[in-house]
């Protein structure tokens, strides 16, 4: 009879019990759910703690049509599920908040390209088209080439500065005619003095009746370091020698006449 007794049990009866348990699960489980002032930074939005409690509060209202042991067994399980804490506090205390958004943004962020960066793309991008080598090669031969120019003129000028000199000098003897025999020779004496090509003549080796004859004036880069050789040749049938100056590769004749050298004329008939 008890029993029954107790479960028909007036409706507004069994509140009060259930209101004081659920007002003493408050006070026990979160006391700063109705604080008077909360710090600012363990505020809570009023909408998220209105919400638990009213659906705490019809838990409770529901579970008063059934046993106490209902309410009990509520009461365990709230609180093992308390109010959720701050989006603040849940970020600081997951592992790995802590990392920068952009590393996570970078592991996150799918490799454009997909497998480019493999070995056999790799190789495939430094693939070099031939017209490459082959304007390399030009440019080592167009290189080289001036490079043994250079050479070249160096160790043709070093060579001629040990034979000729500076200014370059030309000396040999000749049998011309002047005064001269096989035992004493005229002596020629062959000069570049600053462009100006000047031969010497010391018939029969005296000096007191030197001769000088004028040649032409060089003009161009590096032409006062040119060579002037002499050659002696009878050039037009007259049985006697005639000088030729050579330099560099021109020849000027100068004809030998009354014991003298005079330049050639066109009407001498020259045949080189």
């Amino acid at each position: 009879m008890e029993q029954s007794h107790v479960q028909r049990k007036p409706r507004h009866a069994a509140y009060p019990q259930e209101q004081a348990i659920s007002s003493n699960f408050y006070e026990e489980e979160s006391d700063d759910i109705w604080p008077t002032r909360m710090p600012s930074s363990t505020r809570r939005y009023r909408s998220d703690v209105s919400m638990e409690i009213g659906h705490l509060q019809a838990d409770v209202q529901l579970s008063t049509q059934g046993n106490l042991s209902d309410v009990y067994s509520l009461q365990r399980s709230a609180s093992h599920n308390p109010i959720p804490p701050r989006r603040t506090a849940t970020q600081a205390n997951t592992p790995g908040a802590s990392r920068r958004p952009s590393a996570q943004m970078e592991e996150s962020r799918p490799h454009r390209g997909g497998d480019r960066l493999s070995p056999d793309n790799v190789a495939r991008d430094r693939h070099v088209h031939w017209l490459v080598y082959v304007g390399l090669a030009m440019i080592v031969m167009l290189v080289g080439w001036m490079l043994l120019n250079i050479l070249l003129n160096w160790w043709q000028v070093t060579q001629d500065d040990w034979h000729y000199g500076r200014p370059r000098t030309f000396q040999t003897d000749m049998v011309v005619g002047h005064n001269d025999s096989t035992a004493n020779p005229s002596h020629f004496v062959a000069l570049n003095l600053r462009r100006h090509v000047e031969v010497i003549e010391f018939p029969g080796g005296d000096s007191t009746h030197v001769k000088v004859y004028v040649g032409p004036l060089l003009i161009g880069p590096g032409e006062d370091l040119a060579v002037v050789t002499l050659t002696f040749k009878d050039i037009n049938g007259d049985g006697k020698l005639d000088m030729i100056v050579n330099v560099q590769g021109s020849h000027f004749v100068f004809i030998n006449e009354d014991g003298s050298f005079r330049p050639a004329r066109p009407s001498d008939n020259v045949q080189l």
